[in-house]
């Protein structure tokens, strides 16, 4: 479905609720984005609507700004507390979080502490705690599942992100949406509330395509790569969507020892057919270290591939950007790719090898579509607009 049926469906909707975006402090820039976006469109859409037959007056649905500024203040021991500064009762409330951004800082005794992802959650339970129950709606955006790669018990082990799912919902939280969860079978932790993952597929081969117009994306000059047995499922949907082949790496693994929290990989055996001179895509939901990206390609160099590109709908870079700059120099990598989903450091964003794909407008009209109670099905399947950019980029 296009954007612009879209809106003619919503030209006819009635808002659940008053709209209101929390973003909280780590979604601070993701958060204005998609607020520039919805106050854009109900203008126009405000406009259309006294012209036609459709005119109904709806208090509080054109405003400057949706968003509801909350904060979550600190004592001088690191206690916290959630804080928001206007009213929420009968909102329709979306609240925004990044966990994974570890730029912001907080004072403990004196001592500087950058926030982890256990912060960053503690902080979103305690703005949803301050709702108080008033709202008439919440729905949580949390891009990057709050310990989405603890999802399942391989020994005696805590499944922490199945715990954070059903505590979210037992204080209140109806939606939970996501973005290429690492398994999306963790929904099965809470059966009876609405949790969607979203795949960046349509963002990412509009990227492509606008970056590099000598790319040629067909099953004679391109392939489609997953780094791991994980990965199959958002590659094999991606090749075929492209009509292009795929192959995959398993990665044998040394199960006597634990380095870093996990057993490390000993050698990337491949499956798949001849890639000599065809580019490679190489599709994972995260660079974490960005190791497994670098082997891969490594491998795939010595199977002769081509140009190589990589996109990862989280960029998290953990071990710093130097075997990246490292890469590019040495012709191993041509392009990277992650969204704005997370926190993105000035330094990536400066890079000549980086893409940064930016998701606001998708998540804007995600937000805008279900406050007006429509459905997101179609948009979660971005099929026939993947076939249209293609057919405007001449690759079909």
């Amino acid at each position: 479905m296009s954007q612009q049926s879209n809106q003619k469906k919503l030209l006819k909707a009635l808002p659940v609720g008053t709209l209101g975006i929390i973003p909280l402090e780590s979604s601070q820039s993701l958060g204005d984005k998609v607020n520039d976006y919805i106050v854009n469109w109900r203008k126009k859409r405000e406009r259309e609507r006294k012209q036609s037959s459709h005119s109904i007056e709806l208090e509080g649905y054109l405003r400057d700004s949706y968003i509801i500024h909350a904060s979550c203040p600190r004592f001088g021991s690191g206690e916290a507390k959630g804080f928001i500064t206007e009213s929420v009762r009968g909102t329709d409330l979306y609240l925004l979080v990044d966990v994974c951004n570890h730029s912001l800082t907080y004072t403990v005794c004196g001592q500087t502490n950058h926030m982890s992802p256990d912060d960053h959650y503690q902080d979103l339970k305690r703005v949803i705690s301050a709702v108080g129950g008033k709202a008439k709606r919440i729905t949580v955006i949390m891009p990057f599942l709050y310990e989405s790669r603890q999802h399942k018990r391989t020994a005696r082990e805590s499944l922490d992100c199945a715990l954070a799912l059903q505590e979210l919902t037992n204080m209140g939280v109806e939606n939970i949406i996501t973005f290429d969860a690492h398994d999306p079978r963790v929904q099965n932790a809470i059966p009876l509330k609405s949790f969607e993952t979203v795949r960046p597929t349509y963002q990412f081969i509009k990227a492509l395509l606008q970056n590099l117009p000598d790319l040629k994306m067909d099953a004679k000059h391109m392939m489609m790569i997953s780094p791991d047995e994980g990965g199959m499922g958002r590659a094999i949907y991606f090749a075929n969507v492209l009509g292009i082949d795929m192959g995959m790496f398993y990665k044998r693994r040394d199960y006597t020892r634990i380095v870093d929290g996990r057993n490390p990989i000993v050698a990337h055996e491949f499956l798949g057919s001849d890639i000599e001179g065809k580019d490679m895509l190489i599709l994972d939901d995260m660079i974490s270290s960005g190791d497994s990206m670098i082997d891969v390609a490594t491998e795939l160099k010595k199977r002769k591939a081509g140009r190589i590109f990589v996109a990862s709908t989280f960029g998290l870079f953990t071990d710093g950007l130097e075997k990246f700059d490292k890469a590019y120099e040495n012709g191993l990598i041509t392009r990277v790719m992650t969204t704005n989903l997370v926190y993105q450091p000035k330094e990536l964003l400066t890079k000549p090898y980086y893409i940064n794909v930016d998701m606001s407008k998708y998540v804007a009209l995600l937000i805008d579509t279900l406050n007006h109670d429509g459905s997101i099905s179609e948009l979660l399947n971005p099929t026939e607009r993947i076939q249209k950019i293609l057919k405007k980029y001449k690759q079909k």
